[in-house]
């Protein structure tokens, strides 16, 4: 089992969860974190840490973000690993919380 960044992260990028990850599993792009799945190792500490509350545990994702899954490990293998604390995107206090913004996500 692994845990998933799912659509609430799209343009917020907050990173307070990368600070706790214990194997820098977190890759950054231009809006989204993701995590690597075959690098977590399940430990919990993240999903607490998102301001956003768009971390699960891919047996606990929410109706509709089944399709993160596949992005995460898609996405993890070409974006940069991020293991240090970075300021979330300007106006990332706007965006959390609004539905739809998959379209968003900039590969």
């Amino acid at each position: 089992m692994t845990f998933v960044v799912t659509e609430n992260c799209i343009k917020c990028k907050f990173t307070d969860c990368v600070d706790v990850c214990p194997v820098d599993c977190f890759h950054v792009g231009p809006n989204f974190l993701v995590i690597d799945p075959d690098e977590c190792i399940d430990c919990t500490l993240c999903e607490p840490e998102c301001p956003a509350e768009a971390i699960f545990s891919e047996d606990e994702l929410p109706e509709g973000q089944e399709q993160f899954i596949e992005i995460n490990a898609e996405l993890s293998q070409t974006w940069p690993v991020i293991s240090e604390v970075i300021d979330p995107l300007p106006d990332a206090k706007d965006w959390d919380g609004k539905p739809g913004k998959i379209d968003l996500l900039e590969r």
